[in-house]
């Protein structure tokens, strides 16, 4: 029996961010928690873009366009959507999540989920940094973690 697992290893992998800069605050901190996950991980700081989108529901198409430069070994999204008084909350973060998912399984390329959907401020905040660690560190340690997978299940590879 052949049994693969993927390592989170940045080492020559190029590695994009794309960030919502709606709830900035919060978007910086998961950025920031990314980034510094992929470089402890080996990724060089020179292999790693970011790119800077309005909203949640930019988010996929930017990742599409990226994408399909093939210039990268993975993606990571980050960005928050907080409830509101409305059903725009639903909306926004189901499709954005929705299109995210497509865009990965599209290109056959890791995009690691770094977008909170969280009820309120505080539940965010304990997202992005606070009391339950931080969602982009963790959406881009998967993110390296699926491209080691990737190359491990290429034709020819023992695991």
């Amino acid at each position: 029996m052949a049994e693969f697992v993927g390592s989170p290893s940045g080492e020559g992998r190029r590695v994009v961010v794309v960030a919502s800069r709606f709830n900035e605050a919060i978007t910086q901190k998961l950025l920031d928690g990314a980034l510094d996950a992929l470089v402890k991980h080996g990724t060089s700081f020179a292999d790693i873009d970011v790119v800077w989108v309005p909203g949640a529901w930019e988010l996929p198409v930017a990742a599409h366009w990226l994408l399909a430069t093939e210039r990268y070994d993975a993606l990571v999204a980050v960005g928050a959507v907080i409830r509101g008084e409305t059903s725009h909350f639903d909306i926004i973060a189901g499709e954005a999540a929705r299109g995210l998912a497509q865009v990965s399984a599209d290109s056959e390329t890791p995009v690691g989920f770094g977008l909170l959907t969280c009820e309120t401020d505080e539940q965010a905040e304990a997202r992005a940094g606070g009391e339950h660690g931080n969602k982009g560190w963790d959406a881009a340690v998967a993110a390296l973690e699926m491209a080691d997978l990737r190359s491990r299940l290429e034709p020819g590879d023992e695991g």
